[in-house]
Formats: structure tokens, sequence, C-alpha cells
């Protein structure tokens, strides 16, 4: 699977893993956001992330416009993989966990989660109605990544890169603004909720809901930091992911 599907960027492989971890980025984000991520594991974990469509070595592909597209374009390249004796971790960012969400949600249907564990991080609970408005214009989008903290301001100021840029974040917000989550939606699966103390998007309480979407094991980690919180301790994060990975947890 890895080299040959688009889907799937891998950032370090396992002969015979024994586990797997599939990142999936935030909006606006790319697989390679995580590639930082992939030497903080311990040998034998087979570590992946998630390439939507157009961005870098998928430029020139159609956007995929709404979150449950994404799921739906990516569970076919996760059946494989959720099939095996091996943990599967999908570990989603703001709008990726919405998209591994909705991912394990359909491996659900298809009775292929045994061995998946579904990892959220800097992203609300399903349950919980969102507190503020998705912004719309550029300038709000543009003023909305300068507070969370997640775009290189060399992007920003930079006109070429931005005329790259703004399509992909026009796309991806528009999707988080159209996403409606089935609010009593449950996943049979391990959950990890990951948050950062001070994350202007998620409320402590909106974090803590998470807990019930799972019919399975449910922890809670609080770590320093704002809506990026994961690129501050790398080491913690992949900690705590493997943790997830190891342990059964149902």
């Amino acid at each position: 699977m890895e080299g040959k599907d688009p889907w799937i960027r891998p950032l370090r492989g396992a002969a015979a893993p024994r586990a797997r971890v599939l990142f999936l980025p935030h909006a606006g984000g790319a697989a390679s956001f995580y590639a930082p991520f992939a030497g903080w594991f311990p040998e034998g974990y087979d570590v992946t992330a998630v390439q939507y469509p157009g961005r870098q070595e998928r430029f020139g592909e159609p956007f995929v416009t709404t979150v449950e597209g994404l799921a739906d374009r990516l569970v076919p390249s996760l059946r494989r993989w959720a099939a095996q004796p091996v943990p599967l971790v999908l570990f989603g960012h703001s709008m990726g966990a919405s998209v591994a969400f909705e991912s394990v949600l359909r491996l659900g249907r298809d009775r292929l989660t045994e061995h998946c564990r579904l990892v959220v991080s800097g992203r609300t609970a399903p349950s919980v109605p969102r507190e503020s408005p998705v912004p719309d214009s550029d300038r709000e989008i543009l003023d909305h990544l300068a507070a969370l903290g997640g775009t290189d301001p060399a992007i920003v100021r930079d006109p070429d890169l931005m005329d790259l840029f703004l399509p992909v974040l026009r796309n991806d917000y528009r999707a988080i603004a159209r996403y409606r989550a089935d609010p009593g939606a449950v996943v049979d699966t391990p959950v990890l909720c990951l948050t950062g103390d001070r994350d202007p998007q998620v409320a402590p309480e909106g974090a803590a809901a998470w807990k019930n979407h799972t019919t399975a094991g449910f922890r809670l980690e609080t770590l320093p930091g704002d809506h990026f919180f994961l690129t501050d301790d790398p080491g913690t994060v992949v900690r705590l992911v493997t943790e997830c990975a190891d342990a059964g947890g149902r």
C-alpha cells in the first residue's frame, strides 16, 4: 500500500509492525506536518500520514469538499490494515480529528474496528455545539490562523505562497462549516483525547465530552500549550499514542 496509494504518505516503515499509526492533518495541513513526529516512535511502529487531495504532490487534484467525503474516500485505503491483527491508531488533529472519527465510524459499519484505536486532538466532541462561527472570508481565515499560531509567518507574508495556500484553506474551512456530526454517534474503539490547556478552540468540557462517543475505553490528557500544543512536545504526544496502541482499552 505504501508508496502506491496517494492517500497514504509513508513516514517510517516497519517490516513486521507491532502497531500502525496514521496521522490525519488539520485544516490547511498536509502529511509533511507529521514528519518530525515519526522519529520519536520506538522500533516496530509503522508511521504514515494522510495526504488530502489538492496539496503537495496531490496539488493538481480537485479538493474533497466535505469532512464526510474525505472519510468516504479514505476508508478504502484503510480496510486492509484494519482487518489485520495489528493495532491501527488513527490520530487526527483539529479537522483531522473529525475525519478520523468519521473514518472509524465507517470501519465500524464494516466490522473492522477490533484492532483500531482513535486519537482525537485539538477538537471539541461532536455532541458539543460549536461556540463560535467558522471564519469565512480570506481575512477572517488568516486572522483565525494567526490567532491559533498554526501558520508559518513567512507564508502569510509571501503573496505567491498565499495564492497557493488560500484555496486549500478556503476549502477546508468550508468543509468544517458544513460538517454536522451526529451528536449521538459512537465508535466501539478506545478513544484518547489530547487537548492544550490554552487552546482557544477547545474548552475543557468540550474535550471531556468525547467520552460520550465511545463504548470502549476513554482517556483525556491535557498538555501545556495552545491549539498546536502537539508541536511543543512531540515526545510526550508520541508516548501517549504508543500507550494507546499498546493498551487494549476495551
